[in-house]
């Protein structure tokens, strides 16, 4: 009975993780081992997506900020990275201009993903200071704001980026299973960030800063340390990316997957880390979808004019639906739960007991 209890009790508090991560599992083992070289190539973007969403939901679904500036991360992380992974050889013919004290770095893919992360959290810690102490709207518009900042220097800052051009030479490290494995990383992650006094406490200001405070919680503390986790995983995720793509530029890096990985998240629910698996899923494959239609229509050249933009639109009027129908996204901002609640054992009172003559009455 004490180990059927105990087992409750666990699936209670960490059934949610099984619930999301076999699932997520079963999808990486099958598409890779079945699946053709488009899936694959679906599957991989999925857990990427999925590691971004999952960035975004740390922050935006525990503290209730919009923060734009998350893809402006996943562009440091991306450039960063790809800096340390290249070779010299790689990065003189991308990069003509380069510092030479960057030209012979040369590191394995893995310490330069961290690396371009870590670079990318650190910045995220120095803006966050100021940012973190403004809420509402001037908080959104400050996000923003920091996004066309970075979004900026990354296309003008010719020496590391190649400026508005585009970064080829990259080496495709990044496999179905490396993407799989920090996306379901990152959804324990998340899951035990929710469930800290940390994440207990970025809520309890996002539901009433003013109560918050009045208990003793530093706001802007729990805000950075929010804030400084999500570029993380938002500069990690756009590591993977950058290394599975091999050529990008900085358009890649601002209003258009802006949308998408917003669009991810506020479907399936942000105040939810099920929610985030649930809106990664179903928006890449519809969005995927979309596009390949799109491209095929255009390739067999059924129209007249070019099919452009049908994708965004789409996606954009199903958002606009589902949140006119479910405003708090698929998910309405619960977790998978293997058990709701546990359910104390009744036990029959003795004769005469007092406590049951009370409720007789």
């Amino acid at each position: 009975m004490n180990n059927q209890s105990f087992l409750r009790r666990w699936l209670v508090r960490y059934g949610t993780l099984v619930l999301l991560i076999v699932p997520l599992l079963i999808i990486a083992f099958v598409t890779n081992n079945f699946g053709s070289v488009l899936i694959q190539r679906l599957a991989t973007i999925l857990f990427i997506n999925l590691t971004l969403v999952l960035g975004l939901q740390v922050f935006m679904g525990n503290s209730g900020i919009l923060n734009f500036a998350h893809i402006g991360f996943m562009g440091i992380g991306a450039y960063a990275s790809v800096l340390f992974s290249m070779s010299p050889e790689a990065k003189l013919q991308t990069l003509p201009t380069i510092y030479p004290f960057l030209l012979h770095i040369h590191l394995p893919f893995m310490p330069s993903l961290l690396i371009g992360a870590g670079i990318a959290a650190l910045i995220a810690a120095i803006v966050g200071f100021p940012l973190m102490r403004i809420s509402d709207a001037a908080a959104v518009i400050a996000s923003f704001a920091l996004l066309v900042i970075i979004h900026v220097v990354l296309a003008h800052w010719s020496e590391v980026t190649a400026g508005p051009k585009t970064l080829f030479g990259v080496d495709p490290y990044t496999t179905l299973w490396v993407s799989a494995i920090w996306g379901i990383l990152f959804v324990v992650l998340a899951y035990l960030f929710e469930e800290s006094s940390l994440g207990l406490k970025l809520r309890a200001s996002r539901d009433d800063r003013y109560a918050a405070s009045s208990i003793g919680i530093n706001i802007m503390s729990v805000r950075w340390a929010g804030f400084v986790l999500s570029a993380f995983a938002a500069a990690l995720g756009g590591g993977l990316w950058a290394h599975f793509i091999t050529s990008f530029d900085p358009a890649n890096f601002y209003l258009a997957e802006t949308f998408v990985i917003l669009a991810m998240l506020v479907v399936g629910g942000p105040q939810s880390v099920s929610g985030a698996v649930v809106g990664t899923l179903g928006i890449t494959v519809i969005f995927e979808g979309l596009r390949a239609i799109e491209n095929a229509v255009n390739i067999s050249q059924m129209l007249s004019t070019p099919l452009v933009g049908f994708t965004e639109i789409f996606l954009a009027l199903a958002m606009i639906l589902i949140l006119v129908r479910r405003p708090s996204g698929i998910m309405q901002g619960q977790e998978i739960r293997w058990f709701r609640k546990l359910r104390k054992p009744q036990v029959d009172p003795e004769p005469g007991d007092p406590m049951q003559a009370g409720k007789d009455l």
